[in-house]
């Protein structure tokens, strides 16, 4: 049997996503211990202790099936952030809301617009749905508007736009940004990625759900995986027009996300004064290793996120192969383009200060 003849042509180009490397599999491949993860932009404290008291409650009905429509949780979003619940949709995880606008909205006829190093994912789902991706480069590592409006063709439906982005952390102002969303063409989707937007919204004015009444095209996603401490629930959401949703929650698989994801999720917006201090936390350490990362002469880009992405002096899988033997994992940029960066996810205080002390000893 020739596989390659029944597989979809846009998966048979494709490579699967690599993760960041588990902290258990390093441990038992060098028969180390005490090994730090700065990889995969974690939150580094864990969930709200809300969480954590109340998660036995939900553990109990474990053998019964998930909310199916999420119902209390799009409730307590829309209650949080001034919305509707008719225009939420809920992910195992944001990343599973950009397939369902790729399976949406995209075709084999059909074109999506990316920029360079962004993330990973958007080709992916593009590509694996036949679509054409077009990818526009990067400007200061950043994304370039300008160039993006430029590539739209006449078949493009969809355009991602990551803010702040991944893995470089860049950030696009509040005004250009509605500047450009005024400028893109009303049949055109345009998802707003906001992973980290928790982080950002910390530092600066960012973009929050009630532009959505200017921009029916628009889609914002965000995720619990981040500043929420949620990654390992797998649970993130999109808000948009109520049209938009219901075409999303149509893709949308039964039972998508499982009821301890939902549970904590609904917890965890309760808890504003941790969020407070997981924030406080990120902001001075993320000075700090700025300040480390410097001062040991490394060019680091500014990031509005959790994490710092620095180009590393020499080929960043190598610099990321002998951090590995000092047991600290972080992140190779070279699957970005960005052959020479490492990415560094912000850690603990104690974890920041042994990445600083481990990263002088690739200098050799």
């Amino acid at each position: 049997m020739d596989l390659k003849k029944l597989v979809n042509k846009g998966i048979d180009s494709l490579s699967p996503y690599e993760p960041g490397k588990p902290i258990e599999d390093l441990e038992r491949e060098l028969g180390i211990r005490n090994a730090i993860k700065l990889a995969s932009n974690e939150n580094p404290v864990g969930p709200s202790p809300k969480v954590l008291q109340s998660i036995d409650a939900i553990l109990k009905e474990t053998h019964r099936y998930p909310d199916g429509n999420a119902t209390r949780l799009k409730e307590s979003i829309a209650r949080k952030f001034n919305t509707s619940p008719s225009q939420v949709t809920i992910g195992n995880g944001s990343n599973d809301i950009i397939e369902f606008i790729a399976r949406s909205f995209l075709s084999s006829d059909d074109s999506a617009i990316y920029s360079e190093h962004a993330f990973a994912v958007y080709p992916l789902v593009v590509k694996a749905v036949g679509a054409k991706g077009i990818e526009v480069p990067a400007k200061n590592f950043s994304h370039d508007l300008q160039a993006m409006l430029q590539a739209i063709e006449k078949n493009t439906k969809l355009i991602f736009i990551a803010n702040p982005n991944n893995p470089t952390g860049s950030f696009i102002e509040f005004d250009e940004l509605i500047d450009f969303l005024g400028r893109v063409p009303e049949d055109i989707i345009v998802l707003l990625d906001q992973a980290y937007f928790d982080y950002s919204s910390f530092e600066t004015k960012d973009a929050e759900f009630d532009i959505l009444e200017n921009f029916p095209n628009l889609i914002m996603s965000r995720s619990f995986s981040k500043a929420y401490g949620l990654a390992g629930f797998r649970i993130g959401y999109s808000v948009s027009s109520k049209d938009i949703a219901n075409y999303l929650n149509r893709v949308r698989q039964p039972f998508n996300a499982n009821s301890l994801a939902l549970f904590a999720a609904e917890k965890a917006l309760e808890d504003d004064e941790f969020m407070k201090q997981c924030l406080h936390l990120n902001a001075e350490q993320k000075k700090l290793l700025y300040y480390g990362l410097e001062s040991q002469g490394y060019d680091c880009l500014p990031s509005k996120g959790n994490f710092i992405s620095f180009d590393c002096k020499q080929d960043s899988r190598d610099a990321f192969n002998k951090l590995l033997q000092e047991g600290v994992i972080v992140r190779s940029l070279t699957v970005y383009k960005m052959p020479n960066h490492l990415r560094v996810s912000i850690g603990l205080p104690q974890e920041n200060i042994t990445f600083l002390e481990k990263i002088k000893l690739t200098q050799s």
